[in-house]
């Protein structure tokens, strides 16, 4: 396993979804779940940053093997869980050089594709996952660009100011993962239980 610590991010509310995704159910798991167990096949350490039904998603999802973090301003957007994710990884101090960002909702997401990415670990990596050129997830953030990335975080935008303006290893995960999200419920399908 590399020194890569994965976070994912599973806080939101899931306004178009109508229903937060971390409690959306997907080929009989719920995709927190899902994305726990797949960041858990590539990295020893996991964070999981809950915050819309946060108490529901603890008492109902198995997290095995993630340390949770709750995200008490998750309203505001992606920003305040990348935040409290980062954070949270402070508490690793020596053992943890990168952050590998991941979100709840990409079922297609794999262990290989977050092992490809994690495969560039170091204190001062920054890389994207592209798929057939195109930019997507998992993105890995060296330690040394945390507190830069923290500084830019606004909204429900991610690390992709910080990225914009940086250096960045781009590594193709296309054939590894399926990067789509799940945005909305599929047609026909209920959004809520």
């Amino acid at each position: 396993m590399s020194n890569a610590a994965a976070v994912v991010l599973a806080a939101g509310g899931g306004r178009r979804y109508g229903m937060p995704k971390a409690l959306v159910e997907y080929e009989g798991s719920l995709l927190v779940e899902r994305a726990v167990r797949t960041a858990r096949a590539a990295c020893d350490v996991v964070l999981v940053v809950l915050g819309a039904q946060a108490v529901d998603v603890w008492r109902s999802a198995d997290l095995t093997g993630a340390t949770v973090l709750a995200n008490k301003d998750w309203e505001t957007g992606m920003a305040s869980s990348l935040r409290t994710g980062l954070d949270g990884l402070r508490g690793f101090p020596g053992t943890v050089d990168a952050a590998l960002i991941t979100l709840v909702d990409m079922p297609g997401m794999t262990p290989g594709a977050l092992q490809q990415l994690a495969g560039h670990a170091a204190p001062d990596a920054l890389a994207v996952a592209t798929y057939d050129g195109v930019r997507s997830h998992p993105v890995l953030l060296g330690r040394e660009h945390w507190a830069g990335v923290i500084e830019t975080l606004t909204g429900d935008e991610g690390a992709r100011r910080y990225l914009a303006a940086h250096d960045v290893t781009e590594v193709d995960c296309t054939g590894l993962a399926d990067p789509a999200d799940l945005d909305v419920p599929p047609s026909g399908v209920p959004s809520a239980p």
